[in-house]
């Protein structure tokens, strides 16, 4: 049986963004990723340059998920930007990546979060664990009703990141794949 994916979101899961600004959280680097350009003039110029984007890593992160016996894949507004910036830190390979396309940021009217069908569709029926720090009801409820494989969303604090009941839920997930299951 092939590996499950494991869905990959950046800012929340594995940079806690939304921590104490002034102090990182322990075991974590900072990273500064310089943002494109700055703001245009109209004249040509740029006003000013926009600072760069402070983003928090815990390089241990990636042996950890490498560890879980999943397929991993950048769920994340980055993109393929990730495995520039992130997966290097990390200690992660180039990994492949949900491009969201036309999705990206659309609200739906239905409150689905954007991510979340062009994620099932990417998972093809093949089961997948999603951790993010954006999900909400409408999406198990989406997921349950469009995904017919198994599946895991690990909803994660952005104040703190991934945490190791996190890595153990992830973990009894891909091994109760391993394991038979009955009927109903």
């Amino acid at each position: 049986m092939n590996r499950p994916l494991l869905f990959l979101d950046v800012d929340g899961p594995l940079n806690p963004y939304a921590a104490k600004p002034e102090k990182h959280p322990d075991g974590y680097i900072t990273l500064r990723v310089p943002q494109d350009g700055g703001t245009p003039d109209g004249r040509g110029g740029l006003l000013a340059r926009r600072r760069p984007l402070r983003v928090w890593l815990n390089p241990g992160h990636g042996r950890a998920l490498l560890q879980l016996g999943y397929e991993l894949c950048w769920a994340t507004t980055w993109m393929d930007d990730a495995n520039r910036w992130i997966a290097p830190v990390l200690g992660l390979p180039e990994l492949p990546f949900v491009d969201f396309g036309d999705a990206l940021f659309q609200d739906r009217p239905d409150g689905v979060h954007w991510k979340t069908d062009p994620l099932v569709d990417y998972a093809n029926g093949r089961p997948f664990a999603w951790v993010d720090d954006e999900q909400s009801d409408l999406d198990l409820a989406y997921v349950t009703s469009h995904h017919r494989g198994p599946w895991l969303l690990r909803h994660v604090n952005p104040r703190i990141g991934l945490r190791d009941d996190d890595f153990r839920a992830l973990a009894a997930f891909a091994r109760s794949l391993d394991t038979p299951q009955a009927m109903d």
